[in-house]
């Protein structure tokens, strides 16, 4: 019996520190997550977890609200993948050239265990160990910075209250809130071509603090490919001789010229292009574009060039 006893207290010493050292993993490994989340994730998807950041106003689908997803729904499986091979159609890019295997396992664990299961008011942002005491302070403020009324409602149309509130958001939550609801957005700002890229379309030399003082040379930088076919090859050389003057050595339409143009030359990597049949991409080169600068091109380029050339730019999809 003794010796049982003594048998059976050291398996259950084995268990003990078996749970422990599983428990102090599964926490190093929340810790690591919660770092790569803090640094790549929270712009789009917030702190916690629930997609109540600036750029969610600008994203269209918007970044995913995990306080809102269920574990059943969205498998951990699922979310390594979006996280190494990004999701098409959307802002999520893959991140598997800054984050390790493990890395991606753990941010996903992050995710799941605290926004999906456990979420808390303390990954909330406005706390007090994030400089906010007595948040609520602010209160008549909260429907302009939720979005529950208008920024731009006129004066005249605000209760007193809601005049006390509008006030106070413009001088404590503008800074930060300062993609509030309004009912007219107004003139759209976008980058306009200034300045004609430094060292004109050199794409060979590498950007130094010179070159790259103009954000349009980055998009004369032929992309660096590996794989193609031959058909693919023969249309990346037909892209750059005829195409990339307007759309860019990257395709994207960034470029001086691109930008300068009204309408802008086309993003010819944006899924909503690339996406379509290549019957119909074929005609829309071959002939042009009506109230463009997109001339048609069956005059310098014959079918079989168009369709290397369409190749090339579904490179990602074939």
């Amino acid at each position: 019996m003794i010796g049982l006893e003594f048998y059976l207290g050291g398996t259950c010493l084995l268990i003990a520190s078996a749970l422990h050292s599983a428990q102090a993993s599964t926490a190093e490994a929340i810790e690591k997550g919660k770092l790569s989340y803090d640094f790549y994730c929270y712009q789009c998807h917030g702190y916690a977890g629930d997609a109540q950041t600036l750029a969610t106003t600008y994203l269209s689908p918007q970044p995913r609200n995990f306080s809102r997803t269920s574990p059943q729904l969205l498998t951990t499986e699922k979310m390594v993948a979006a996280v190494t091979h990004g999701r098409e159609g959307t802002a999520m890019v893959s991140f598997s050239s800054v984050l390790s295997k493990d890395d991606i396992d753990n941010v996903v664990h992050y995710i799941r265990q605290r926004f999906m299961n456990d979420i808390k008011p303390d990954y909330i942002y406005h706390t007090e160990a994030n400089g906010w005491p007595n948040h609520q302070r602010y209160q008549p403020a909260f429907p302009f910075a939720s979005g529950q009324l208008p920024l731009d409602t006129p004066w005249q149309q605000l209760s007193e209250a809601q005049k006390k509130g509008k006030t106070l958001f413009m001088q404590s939550c503008v800074s930060c809130h300062d993609r509030a609801v309004v009912t007219d957005e107004g003139p759209i700002w976008e980058l306009r071509p200034l300045s004609y890229p430094r060292k004109h379309y050199d794409h060979k030399t590498p950007l130094d603090s010179i070159s790259g003082a103009s954000p349009y040379q980055l998009h004369e930088q032929i992309p660096e490919t590996t794989n193609l076919s031959t058909q693919q090859q023969r249309g990346g050389v037909l892209f750059q001789q005829n195409c990339a003057f307007c759309h860019g050595a990257d395709a994207t339409g960034k470029n001086w010229i691109g930008s300068f143009m009204q309408p802008h030359a086309r993003d010819l990597t944006n899924h909503e292009i690339t996406k379509r049949q290549e019957q119909q991409l074929l005609q829309l080169i071959r002939n042009g574009l009506p109230n463009t600068s997109m001339p048609a091109w069956k005059h310098v380029l014959n079918d079989e060039q168009i369709k290397d050339i369409i190749h090339y730019l579904k490179r990602q999809q074939i």
